[in-house]
């Protein structure tokens, strides 16, 4: 008898027991007061759902660091007749994680891609604008955004979107910038950050009120598996090569620099793991004091 079938076979019993879960259920979760003169961090989310999936650090951050986290609804989905179903399904994600949630415009940004930004310059200044405003807006000490390679169109959008804005901004705003992955894996992280059972079920909850992209794809339902697995690339992508993997049950990958007014720095000497017992706010140096 293979020592391994129940393991594996376990595996897929779950998977199949999460499927006849309720979707968009409101369980208790960890709700910290946040002070309004509290760091801020935004989230360019690609997509509404996008805010939970990539939400590992920006969660630990509200809840272990006192920050204030919003997330940029960058486009509300390419599907009209959806958009208005998208933003109501996010409202509810957001509200459920203590995010506060800001609006690009009444449907999102349109055409967020690498084509429009080449062909279209004219409409692509005016998406960037908006950015730009909200960066101005806000001013946040922190920003997540996907990198340059995460597969779809619209990830790859924002990351120039984002890139474009703070290049406009210019000297006079600086940040901390952290690249996210999620369809195309980044091939330099040099952050991997634990979370705890706690937040990934709430990660896995918020991301559930996406009902109608997880009735499609269940991708709530993978979120652990993922996460499991970024412990397994992150122990030699961002340890080294040939490195023990850190006893990590679930974490997630990131790219950590700064934006320094006209360029991306390195803040760090190589890859960081963070543990959950670790205050996310060593990952800033105190030469550039987030609060």
């Amino acid at each position: 008898m293979n020592p391994y079938l129940s393991f594996v076979n376990d595996y897929g019993r779950l998977l199949r027991e999460g499927k006849g879960l309720p979707l968009g259920v409101r369980p208790p979760c960890a709700r910290p007061a946040v002070n309004p003169s509290s760091p801020r961090a935004l989230i360019f989310s690609p997509h509404p759902d996008d805010e939970c999936i990539i939400g590992a650090l920006p969660l630990r951050l509200l809840r272990q660091a006192g920050f204030q986290v919003s997330n940029v609804a960058v486009t509300q989905g390419s599907n009209v007749a959806r958009q208005a179903a998208r933003w109501a399904e996010l409202q509810q994600a957001c509200d459920y994680l203590g995010y506060d949630l800001i609006a690009t415009s009444s449907t999102g940004l349109l055409n967020v891609n690498a084509k429009t930004r080449a062909t279209d310059p004219v409409f692509w200044s005016e998406s960037v604008s908006v950015i730009v405003k909200i960066l101005q807006d806000t001013k946040p000490s922190v920003i997540f955004f996907p990198h340059e390679h995460d597969w779809n169109s619209s990830h790859i959008g924002t990351h120039w979107l984002v890139v474009d804005a703070l290049r406009q901004i210019g000297p006079s705003f600086e940040c901390f910038a952290i690249e996210t992955e999620y369809w195309g894996q980044n091939a330099q992280p040099n952050l991997m950050v634990e979370s705890s059972g706690e937040d990934v079920a709430d990660l896995v909850t918020g991301t559930s009120f996406h009902v109608g992209e997880v009735t499609r794809n269940p991708f709530h339902l993978f979120l652990p598996a993922w996460m499991q697995d970024n412990v397994r690339r992150g122990s030699e992508l961002v340890g080294g090569q040939g490195q023990a993997a850190p006893d990590f049950t679930f974490a997630t990958l990131y790219r950590l620099r700064r934006w320094n007014g006209s360029a991306f720095v390195e803040v760090q000497a190589g890859g960081k793991a963070l543990p959950y017992q670790t205050s996310p706010f060593t990952l800033f140096p105190e030469d550039h004091d987030v609060s």
